[in-house]
C-alpha cells in the first residue's frame, strides 16, 4: 500500500526531530512538510531528502494547519498518514503499511503510541492512541482544546505495531508548548458542561485532583517506578503539565 500513502508531517523548528523522522519515511513516493514558519534548520532539512515536497504556512490552529495539509496530500494520492515531527514508525509498522489491504469500508487506521524519554521508551504513558492513517476525502480535523480531533465517520481498524513518540527538543521549548496547551485546555474545561467532559476533563476540573492522582497513576497503576529516573522525569512532566492547566482554570477563576 505504500504508493497509495501520503505522509503529512507538521513542523515548526524541528531540527532536532526532523531527521529521524523522515529517515523513516524514504518508502514513501511523496511526503508533504507543512512548516510554520521555522527560523531553523527545519526547511534545509526538510529538503534535502529527495521525496519531500516542503511547504510553509502561517500557523492559527492546529486543526487548520491540519486540514491544509490534507488538501496538500491529496493532490496525489488518497490516503494519508498524519505525523507530528516527533513520531517516529517502528520498523514493524513501516512493513505493516506496505502490507496493508483496506476494504472499501475501512476509512482509517488508528496506532498506539510508545513514549520515550531520554531516547528510551517507557513502559506506559498517558499518550492515546490516535487515527493516523485515513482516507483524505474523508477526513477533517476540529480543534478540541489544546489539540485537534480527526472527524472519520466510517470503520476505523487498529494497526498492530506502535508508533515512537520520541521528542528531543530543548526543556524550554517544551514548557512554552505547555503554557500554550494549558491555556487552550482550561478554555475547553472551563466552557463545556459537565456531561460532555471526558473523564480526564472532569477530574481537571474539580481543583487539584489531577496534581493528587497523576503521580499515583503513572508510578504505582502503570509501573513507571519500574523505568527508574526516566519513569519519574516522565511523572514530574505530568505533574508540571497539570499545575499549568490548573493554574489556568483556578488562578484566572479567583485571581
Amino acid at each position: 500500500m505504500y504508493d497509495q500513502i501520503v505522509p503529512v508531517v507538521l513542523t515548526l523548528n524541528e531540527e532536532s526531530n526532523l531527521p529521524r523522522v523522515l529517515s523513516k519515511l524514504k518508502w514513501a513516493r511523496s511526503v508533504v512538510v507543512l512548516d510554520s514558519h521555522s527560523d531553523d534548520g527545519t526547511e534545509q532539512i526538510a529538503k534535502s531528502f529527495s521525496n519531500v515536497s516542503f511547504y510553509q504556512r502561517s500557523f492559527d490552529c492546529s486543526a487548520n494547519q491540519w486540514n491544509a495539509g490534507i488538501e496538500l496530500a491529496a493532490r496525489t494520492n488518497g490516503w494519508v498518514l498524519a505525523l507530528d515531527a516527533d513520531y517516529l514508525l517502528s520498523d514493524e509498522l513501516v512493513g505493516e503499511l506496505g502490507e496493508l489491504e483496506p476494504d472499501g469500508d475501512v476509512a482509517g487506521y488508528e496506532a498506539h503510541f510508545i513514549y520515550c524519554i531520554d531516547r528510551m521508551p517507557l513502559r506506559a504513558s498517558l499518550y492515546p492512541p490516535h487515527t493516523v492513517l485515513f482516507r483524505a476525502e474523508l477526513g477533517r480535523y476540529v480543534q478540541d482544546g489544546h489539540t485537534q480531533r480527526l472527524l472519520l465517520n466510517d470503520s476505523i481498524r487498529s494497526l498492530i505495531n506502535p508508533i515512537f513518540h520520541d521528542d528531543r527538543k530543548s526543556w524550554d521549548r517544551w514548557y512554552l508548548s505547555q503554557l500554550r496547551y494549558a491555556r487552550l485546555e482550561a478554555e475547553k474545561i472551563r466552557t463545556s458542561s459537565w456531561s460532555a467532559l471526558p473523564i480526564s476533563g472532569k477530574i481537571r476540573r474539580i481543583p487539584l485532583l489531577s496534581i493528587v492522582l497523576s503521580p499515583v497513576y503513572l508510578l504505582l497503576y502503570k509501573g513507571l517506578w519500574c523505568n527508574g529516573v526516566r519513569g519519574l522525569k516522565y511523572t514530574w512532566q505530568r505533574l508540571i503539565a497539570e499545575w499549568l492547566i490548573q493554574k489556568a482554570l483556578w488562578f484566572r477563576a479567583f485571581g
